[in-house]
């Protein structure tokens, strides 16, 4: 872009700031009235540019700068790309000696004033060339900003003077080891994943700045400036040039349209922003998905696009500077060869003459010892062949024996599999697949689009294979290293969620897909039936660990009845695991890892033929109680005195472990008024374990809710239990969000504070105060759920099976409580189960009021209201 020719007269700082505020205004106005399109966002930038350029050359003379000067642009303001909001960064380039002239000092501060003072946020620096140099060979970034340098107005020998020094300083090697480090830990920042729920169009994998990145690094090295020089100079082809501008002009179309919806500088695409965002590209909801899904899944794809092509660009730049390329290669067979650690190709031609090889590729990248990765020629090749890859190509029996071999092989899925589906390979062969690349989920708790987090699945059901992971999984690494067919747990894991956003039930869809797999790929009955069923049945064990009680005999019997066997319990188990920790960072805990272990080894003992005989384990586990007390020098037969008052659903509800600590707290207390609040550092690793043992009350419960909640705990578990002389015996698992990254053991300091807090509240009289409103998430905001309530009898017409499913928010446990109190409902058992920002929460409750349809229905009622996200 040419420089600014300074011969307008000068205008008052008023007359500037109108001029410049107006101006902006207008083209913003322009933009935002015209049809969306890569070319309108392309212009709007360019003329943002030119507008600042001119005001910039106003303040420079309205300034007086002295004649030595330079003012130069730096950055994206440099490359002449200004968005709405962008950073507007310029470099005041001083001559030598400028710094100790204080005329030049003073007219320098002068400027950099009355660009703020007209609203031009400027970020400035203010160098010599010396100091620019100097300053660029310590900070990449410093030195990448200047590599976009660009003359707007002063002294143009000394600008030429700069370019030059810069250019001469330039270490082309440097520069591009420093950019692909950089580049690296902006993606680990980022998750190294370009589908983020949330991502930046910007700075995210697949965003923005990886283009950015290759123009920079080719620009440093002499090998061009723009897409079409890159072509000139045999980097790149005139179909990935287009593809390029294609997926370039979107990203910039969305961050121009991202800014000017947010009214801000604002380049993630966050939740709040995305339906606006995508109404402002003219899309609409329809039932089948929302607005803002048909945005993202656009930006999806082009992310893709652009993280592929930035990979075969940087590989063939540091072809070209460290001359990688001229290495020798080491044949494997006739169709590849192993380049330093690269998988190259044998001729460029190689998929199209032989198609079997694209399959071959992944397979090899699996078996070969030392590759790391493809090379560039490699990926363009595959990025070229991807219409080869059509029905006939997914019917070859050859293909899908190469398919079977890769999910066969001792090692590499994790890897093969995503290069597959960065390649977009994964995809076109398994056309189900394509379906949901890039698909969102808006659940409150996966993290993931669905193509992301079945990737991660099969990682987590890899690493149990993995003796190095061991220490992740011990148990699930101690059964699958017995399991007999690994496979059959990978293609459970492609297939498990691959079903959907198609509406109706994806296990359902999802189990004839993997049916209908199974039986092109020729997978024998027995392991075909098997991957059918765990994708059918892939939430079922984890909704009974979480929801239902497995003190019931019958509910170990029924799901005994299900699974059928130990190698289908096995897999499930492990799919399940698998599963859960795949879809959050948050949503995976150790209790919940607990209640999947339970069902397992309670499942596996009914499957032996072991008939569930309560009396007997009952008997077992008072027996194993009173051996821990006699390990604490507890006297014999004290427990008795408690033990007494205690039905028999409270030694079903209760492991040995717990039994022996409740008997040691309170063989002293058992008829004591006083409430007795003890807490230890919970035994299944994570927070804290808390006793409560008080005469009941209505409230009880609602208090300790209350109390938990403004002291900052989330509540994972909690056993209900009333004495024979009603007393509440109530043991509670909670962690606090705060803990969050500390060491188990930091809890300890926690005890004292909780135990004399929590007595305190159970002793207030009066009536409950009201709940807080608790703020919910921006994500809650943005996909709302309708909040459920459920309340039906059990089998037995005994007891009610009350559940709720709501957005998650603090204060909810407390709310749900003082209805129940209000109603005076008595609570058996709670399961309280967070999902992310959902919860799903399971009570078992009785009381005279259940018995009435009347009151059913307005404890119902008042129920929703106190979990609706406005109550």
């Amino acid at each position: 872009m040419s420089a600014v020719v300074q011969e307008a007269p000068t205008r008052s700082l008023s007359a500037l700031r109108s001029q410049f505020k107006d101006g902006k205004a207008a083209l913003l106005e322009h933009f935002r009235a015209s049809r969306p399109s890569a070319p309108a966002a392309t212009k709007l930038t360019r003329a943002l540019t030119k507008h600042v350029d001119a005001t910039l050359a106003d303040l420079w003379l309205h300034t007086a700068m002295p004649p030595g000067a330079a003012l130069v642009a730096v950055g994206g303001y440099g490359r002449g790309e200004l968005f709405p909001y962008s950073d507007v960064d310029v470099l005041v380039l001083l001559p030598p000696g400028g710094h100790g002239n204080d005329a030049l000092r003073s007219s320098v501060e002068g400027f950099i004033t009355a660009c703020w003072d007209i609203g031009l946020e400027i970020g400035s620096s203010v160098r010599t060339i010396d100091e620019c140099i100097a300053e660029s060979q310590r900070d990449v970034t410093v030195q990448t900003a200047l590599l976009e340098s660009r003359f707007l107005c002063g002294s143009r020998r000394v600008f030429r003077t700069f370019r030059h020094a810069n250019s001469e300083a330039m270490d082309p090697k440097a520069f591009l080891r420093a950019k692909t480090l950089e580049m690296r830990q902006r993606h680990v920042k980022y998750e190294d994943t370009p589908y983020s729920l949330e991502p930046n169009c910007k700075e995210s994998p697949g965003g923005l700045r990886d283009l950015q990145v290759v123009i920079w690094v080719a620009r440093a090295a002499g090998l061009g400036r723009t897409w079409s020089e890159l072509a000139a100079n045999g980097l790149i082809t005139p179909f990935e040039v287009k593809q390029l501008q294609r997926n370039e002009g979107l990203l910039k179309l969305i961050r121009a349209r991202l800014h000017l919806v947010a009214g801000r500088r604002e380049d993630r695409l966050v939740f709040d922003l995305q339906t606006a965002v995508a109404e402002s590209f003219g899309y609409q909801a329809t039932k089948a998905q929302r607005a803002s899904e048909v945005l993202m899944r656009r930006y999806y794809w082009a992310a893709k696009a652009v993280g592929q092509l930035n990979l075969i660009l940087m590989l063939n730049i540091e072809e070209r500077v460290d001359g990688s390329g001229d290495r020798p290669m080491r044949p494997i067979n006739e169709r590849f060869f192993d380049r330093g650690g690269m998988l190259e190709v044998a001729s460029d031609d190689l998929y199209e003459r032989e198609p079997h090889a694209i399959l071959e590729t992944f397979l090899i990248y699996q078996q070969v010892l030392g590759i790391k990765g493809l090379s560039a020629r490699t990926l363009r090749a595959l990025y070229n062949a991807r219409n080869l890859m059509d029905a006939e190509f997914r019917r070859d029996p050859v293909n899908r024996a190469t398919f079977m071999a890769m999910l066969k092989q001792p090692e590499g899925q994790t890897h093969a599999f995503r290069l597959m589906n960065q390649t977009s390979v994964l995809g076109r062969y398994l056309w189900v697949f394509r379906r949901i690349v890039g698909q969102m989920q808006h659940d409150l708790f996966h993290v993931y689009t669905v193509d992301q987090h079945i990737l991660m699945v099969l990682r987590n059901v890899r690493r149990f294979f993995i003796p190095e992971h061991a220490h992740e999984y011990p148990f699930c690494t101690q059964l699958a290293s017995q399991f007999d067919h690994p496979y059959v747990l990978y293609v459970a894991a492609l297939f498990h969620d691959v079903a959907k956003g198609r509406g109706g039930d994806h296990s359902e869809l999802g189990a004839t897909e993997a049916r209908r797999f199974c039986r092109d790929h020729e997978i024998p009955r027995a392991d075909a039936q098997l991957i059918e069923f765990l994708v059918k049945g892939h939430l079922t064990m984890s909704r009974i660990a979480q929801k239902e009680d497995l003190s019931d005999p019958d509910v170990i019997t029924g799901f005994a009845k299900l699974v059928r066997n130990e190698r289908t319990l096995t897999a499930l188990y492990l799919l399940t695991v698998a599963d859960i920790r795949g879809t959050s960072p948050k949503v995976w805990n150790a209790w919940k890892g607990k209640l999947l272990e339970d069902l397992y080894r309670l499942t596996l003992r009914a499957l032996g033929g072991a008939k569930p005989n309560l009396d007997a384990e009952i008997e077992a586990r008072k027996q194993e109680a009173r051996q821990q007390l006699a390990l604490h020098s507890a006297l014999p037969g004290g427990e008795a005195t408690l033990w007494d008052t205690l039905e028999f659903s409270y030694f079903a509800r209760h492991d040995a472990a717990d039994i022996a600590w409740h008997a040691r707290v309170l063989a002293r207390q058992v008829a004591t008024t006083a409430p007795v609040v003890s807490a230890r550092l919970s035994p299944v690793g994570e927070g804290l374990q808390v006793l409560v043992y008080a005469p009941d009350r209505d409230d009880l419960f609602a208090r300790i809710c209350g109390y938990f909640d403004g002291a900052g705990f989330n509540i994972l578990d909690a056993k209900i239990h009333t004495t024979r002389r009603d007393y509440a015996l109530d043991t509670f698992q909670v962690i606090s969000p705060q803990m969050a990254g500390e060491p188990h053991a930091a809890y300890r300091d926690l005890i004292a504070l909780v135990e004399a807090q929590l007595s305190a509240a159970i002793k207030r009289e009066g009536p409950l105060p009201e709940p807080s409103r608790g703020r919910v998430s921006r994500r809650v905001k943005s996909f709302p759920i309708v909040p459920r309530v459920s309340l039906r009898p059990d089998e037995r017409a005994q007891r009610w099976l009350l559940s709720v499913s709501t957005s998650d928010r603090s204060g909810l446990l407390y709310a749900i409580a003082r209805v129940l109190a209000r109603h005076r409902i008595n609570l058996q058992l709670a399961k309280i189960i967070t999902l992310g920002e959902r919860v799903e929460d399971t009570f078992l409750v009785d009381g005279p009021a259940l018995q009435q349809s009347k009151a059913q229905l307005e404890i119902e009622s008042e129920l929703l209201d106190a979990v609706s996200p406005t109550a």
